[in-house]
């Protein structure tokens, strides 16, 4: 069997839960959408299973898997639906659904449900996305509130620039939202992983915690929790070669080796997630010590730089991104980020742990 696992640890998914609840200081939807961003949705809903508030996914077919996979909590469709018919699967599974356009809103009130649901409804406060726009917000919940068709209704926006701590952005949303709100009955709910860290004053009854659930910092520069990586990937080197000083590596030519290099053939690719564009220098560790990624990556293997690691060689692990090298130093030397990393990740085995 191939050897590329991904190692996903439940029991650090809980750890990182419980930090950002307690950041939160309030309750907190684990945000589980896109295969909970490459770790496996159903297994991580059933590890947070009475410790979460609830969850978070992207749409119906999300959430339907969730729900026949026994998990009972409250589940948030983030996009809303996609067709009238859809809310009355959501009154009858009980989801709870964002509504951030007239479509959805004009659906919802021709929509005949056999009970009042939930809604979240979405203000676009200046990412410019989705959201209604801020002069329109009121009418929309006036709207909700005398349809008939809405039990609750929690007031939510995004941000669109959390992550730039030094950027007054997210406080301007922050402060447009509150004073549009403010004559508003009901909840509210704007922190994201990077608010929750970052900005303090955008904490409300809700929170939406998504890539730190998985270990990963959203933010590129302090302050750092204490996240716990919950994906280690991992492979074995199948093959080592020599090298001479001058030779070149791999498709394009575009590493020569500049001394006599021992290189070490490793099973992972980008067809197996690992970013393409994170060639010579990305960060990877054989058993257990850094090394680096020499060569481009190729769709099945990559090749790694053994020469200053005399004891390794076939069959020695090596790490992808987990403990010893994070996901978010493979995403930086990639150009991207670790949401996209983790999401991309295939054909690994994925093993369960605590």
């Amino acid at each position: 069997m191939r050897p590329l696992v991904a190692e996903i640890n439940l029991e650090a998914l809980r750890d990182n839960y419980r930090l950002a609840k307690s950041l939160a200081g309030s309750r907190a939807l684990a945000v589980v959408k896109a295969n909970a961003y490459g770790h496996g949705a159903v297994a991580c809903a059933e590890a947070l299973s009475g410790v979460a508030d609830g969850f978070a996914v992207a749409c119906i077919e999300e959430a339907l898997e969730l729900r026949a996979a026994g998990v009972s909590a409250p589940i948030l469709l983030l996009e809303g639906v996609f067709d009238a018919d859809e809310y009355t699967l959501c009154a009858a599974q009980n989801l709870w659904c964002v509504v951030q356009g007239e479509p959805q809103l004009a659906m919802l009130e021709a929509a005949s449900i056999p009970k009042p649901l939930t809604v979240w409804l979405k203000m676009d406060s200046g990412m410019h996305r989705a959201g209604f726009a801020p002069d329109t917000y009121a009418r929309a919940y006036q709207r909700l509130s005398a349809s008939g068709k809405v039990a609750d209704i929690v007031k939510m926006s995004h941000f669109a620039r959390a992550d730039e701590p030094a950027v007054p952005m997210t406080h301007a949303q922050a402060e447009l939202f509150d004073s549009l709100c403010r004559e508003l009955p009901g909840e509210e709910s704007l922190a994201n992983s990077a608010a929750l860290i970052a900005h303090p004053a955008t904490r409300r009854a809700w929170s939406r915690p998504g890539i730190m659930l998985y270990g990963a910092n959203p933010l590129p520069a302090g302050p750092w929790p204490a996240l716990r990586p919950v994906m280690t990937l991992k492979s074995r080197v199948f093959g080592v070669r020599d090298i001479a000083a001058g030779e070149p590596l791999g498709y394009g030519d575009n590493f020569v080796a500049t001394r006599p290099t021992r290189v070490g053939l490793v099973a992972c690719g980008y067809a197996d997630g690992y970013p393409r564009l994170a060639s010579t220098g990305s960060p990877v560790a054989v058993d257990g010590v850094r090394t680096r990624v020499i060569g481009r990556v190729s769709m099945d293997m990559l090749t790694v730089d053994l020469t200053d690691l005399p004891g390794a060689g076939l069959g020695s692990e090596v790490e992808l991104w987990g403990n010893t090298v994070s996901v978010g130093e493979v995403a930086q030397h990639a150009g991207t980020i670790a949401y996209e990393v983790l999401c991309n990740v295939k054909r690994a085995r994925r093993v369960y742990l605590g």
